[in-house]
């Protein structure tokens, strides 16, 4: 416990400041495969196998125990802790006892949205293992954004949602490398509204209310980073799991999510880079992945009314309930540990090259494109604008500190800017 105290600073507080190494202060502000069978909880069965021989004996857990309660006699508590853990069962070692669950906070930007009781409670539960991935998410790739712009600082602000749930808000602003980085976590509860509802049953979902009430859950870790520099290309991830309740008392449930590309240049070394890490985590489930939600996301991130894509793609999955829990489960958690990998190398490579004002001009306007897709068809903004006590600041986080729209702009023939829209207009295989 005093190792999550550390990371939090203060509790109770709104809103922490996190400097590039994430020492903590205080602050006023606040989208049919088959993969093969999966081996349980993330490392679970050779983790089981490499520790059973350290499975200490009767004697060695009473040492343990009376170890401890020497030194937290003398006060030494977090000493007295460490020896406890290493009594404990490996049911509880391996992340879901009190202990183990402790670790996992460290990392974390802050305590997740359900307290250590309720997550230990029912730490068998997906619901659960789903948030603990999302704050492990959250965690890893602030801290990664953090260690490239030193100059800047996370504001991580804490909020509650009264009809129930609530979420963590990270956001970077106005750094050397980033204009604006959020990175946010949600997890939120309580009866869907007729207008959530019905943009659900539009996707062929049949879900049965009891006295016009729709029990649900929902949690996600979602993330856009703008940089300042034109080429360094904006990032867009979010991965998300629902469970609604039925009259009858049955549930639904279903993942969804995607990470995807939007450079203002076309760097096709970038380009491949990107699309082959997110094709090698899919890959580990099955090889008919990443093409499948490749060609998802160049169709869904597409604007119609200009008949471009936002950006060069990457992958992009909804309603994902096959071929088992469990397994869509081990597949989202691979398409998250590609983020930092797919990314990072990318940022440090461009972050300060020289650009010129015409080459900000053409960002500028490249965002503009960027804001009309997630104001008008983004899914993900739809729903949280319809779901009552949605915050508000978390959704549109996603839009850039700066835009720019100019009257009938076209940029001249055969020029980068130019070829651009070639990619945007027609998409391209990066992989093969």
């Amino acid at each position: 416990m005093a190792r999550l105290l550390r990371g939090v600073c203060a509790a109770g507080a709104r809103g922490m400041l996190l400097q590039p190494r994430l020492r903590c202060a205080r602050s006023s502000s606040s989208g049919g495969w088959e993969p093969p069978p999966s081996a349980g909880d993330p490392g679970g069965a050779e983790w089981q196998q490499q520790q059973q021989w350290r499975r200490p004996s009767s004697g060695a857990l009473a040492w343990a125990a009376g170890a401890a309660a020497v030194l937290a006699g003398l006060g030494l508590a977090r000493r007295a802790e460490m020896a406890r853990q290493r009594s404990q069962p490996e049911e509880e070692a391996d992340g879901g006892g009190e202990g183990g669950l402790a670790r996992r906070f460290d990392a974390f930007m802050a305590p997740p949205v359900s307290g250590m009781r309720e997550l230990r409670s029912r730490r068998g539960e997906m619901r659960s293992r789903m948030e603990l991935l999302i704050m492990e998410t959250q965690g890893q790739v602030c801290r990664a954004l953090a260690q490239l712009d030193r100059g800047a600082s996370f504001t991580v602000d804490r909020w509650e949602r009264p009809e129930g749930g609530g979420g963590i808000s990270c956001v970077l602003q106005d750094g050397e490398i980033f204009e604006k980085a959020g990175v946010n976590v949600s997890v939120v509860f309580g009866h869907l509204s007729e207008e959530a509802a019905q943009q659900m049953r539009s996707r062929g979902k049949t879900l049965k209310t009891k006295d016009g009430k729709l029990p649900f859950c929902a949690m996600g870790v979602s993330s856009v980073i703008h940089p300042k520099n034109p080429y360094v290309p904006t990032i867009h991830f979010n991965y998300r799991y629902f469970e609604i309740e039925e009259a009858d008392g049955s549930k639904q449930w279903w993942f969804g999510g995607g990470t995807d590309l939007t450079p203002t240049y076309l760097n096709e070394e970038d380009a491949v880079h990107f699309h082959k890490t997110l094709k090698e985590a899919c890959d580990k489930h099955n090889p008919e992945l990443y093409p499948k939600f490749k060609k998802w996301c160049d169709d869904y991130f597409y604007i119609k009314h200009r008949g471009e894509r936002r950006g060069i793609g990457g992958i992009f999955f909804d309603d994902l309930d096959w071929p088992s829990k469990e397994e869509a489960f081990q597949f989202v958690q691979s398409c998250a540990k590609a983020i930092v990998p797919c990314y990072i190398p990318i940022v440090k490579k461009h972050c300060h090259e020289p650009f010129t004002p015409e080459e900000k001009l053409w960002q500028q306007i490249r965002r503009g494109r960027y804001v009309e897709f997630n104001l008008v068809y983004d899914r993900g903004t739809k729903f949280g604008l319809a779901t009552p006590g949605s915050r508000i600041e978390s959704i549109l986080m996603s839009l850039p500190l700066t835009a720019r729209w100019e009257y009938m702009y076209s940029p001249s023939e055969n020029s980068r800017e130019a070829k651009i829209l070639e990619v945007l207009r027609q998409p391209r295989d990066w992989v093969h």
